[in-house]
């Protein structure tokens, strides 16, 4: 029998770091799940939790030495802890966003740095980053959010291309909007909303409205276990909307892509 394949997690205490903890350890994989409080996290049959702050580098360095002296290898990452922020760029303070870019952009990276060594050297090794439709498309009062989805893609594209050579790859898994807490409950700018005030309302209303309504984290993780046990293919839309969207994006006049995204956000035709 092969050996089990290990599993990193980060944001494993909920939403779709839960979701996927669970569905992996039920097809067998040893996975280890990263939380900021693990004593918070609902115990999961096959799953270890530890402590793990993607923002704090000796967090970081600490969980990974401790997944690899418990199973002696990772062979898959997934980086899927994130948090949101809703409000205009305008009002948006240098702070909240180095924030929102330190926990979705330079947390990846910190796991990468820290996990790559590893994989390098057994030339094996798969890193899937959890994305979004919103890091091909742009995102009315959730700017700062999606440049961060936009970052990780580039990176990731990127980060391909440079260990590639070491049979180790990058998979991109694109989710529309999930009904999980981080999406429902997404932050907002602290700054007052001035002039863009009734504009935030109409579109947040809209956009809480299609969270609400929209498939649950298990979709994501079964499409998740699909990509692990599946052909490799990089960008991996996530259902049938992103699936839609992300091919509207490719080749859909720019005008017309755009009334529609203006409409699918509550705004006036333009």
């Amino acid at each position: 029998m092969p050996k089990q394949k290990v599993v990193v997690i980060t944001g494993a205490s909920s939403g779709i770091g839960e979701a996927t903890a669970r569905l992996l350890a039920q097809n067998g994989y040893c996975v280890f799940g990263g939380a900021r409080n693990p004593s918070r996290a609902r115990p999961i049959s096959g799953v270890k939790f530890g402590t793990l702050d993607v923002t704090d580098d000796a967090s970081v360095v600490s969980f990974v030495d401790w997944v690899l002296s418990e199973a002696g290898k990772i062979d898959i990452l997934i980086n899927n802890a994130g948090v949101s922020l809703a409000g205009p760029v305008e009002q948006t303070s240098i702070a909240e966003a180095t924030k929102v870019f330190d926990v979705n952009v330079f947390g990846p990276l910190r796991m990468i740095r820290a996990v790559l060594p590893s994989m390098r050297s057994a030339r094996s090794g798969l890193i899937v980053n959890i994305s979004s439709v919103l890091g091909f498309l742009p995102a009315p009062f959730m700017g700062i959010y999606a440049s961060t989805k936009h970052a990780l893609e580039g990176m990731s594209e990127s980060l391909d291309h440079e260990i590639r050579d070491f049979n180790v790859r990058v998979i991109l898994m694109e989710p529309a909007f999930t009904n999980t807490n981080l999406d429902v409950n997404s932050a907002n700018t602290e700054a007052p909303l001035g002039v863009y005030s009734s504009q935030v309302e109409a579109t947040m209303k809209t956009v809480v409205a299609q969270i609400k309504s929209a498939p649950g984290p298990e979709l994501v993780a079964e499409r998740i276990l699909a990509a692990l046990e599946g052909p490799y293919k990089m960008r991996q839309p996530v259902g049938r909307q992103a699936t839609l969207l992300s091919r509207l994006r490719r080749f859909v006049p720019a005008k017309g892509f755009d009334g529609s995204l203006r409409k699918s956000f509550g705004f006036r035709k333009a």
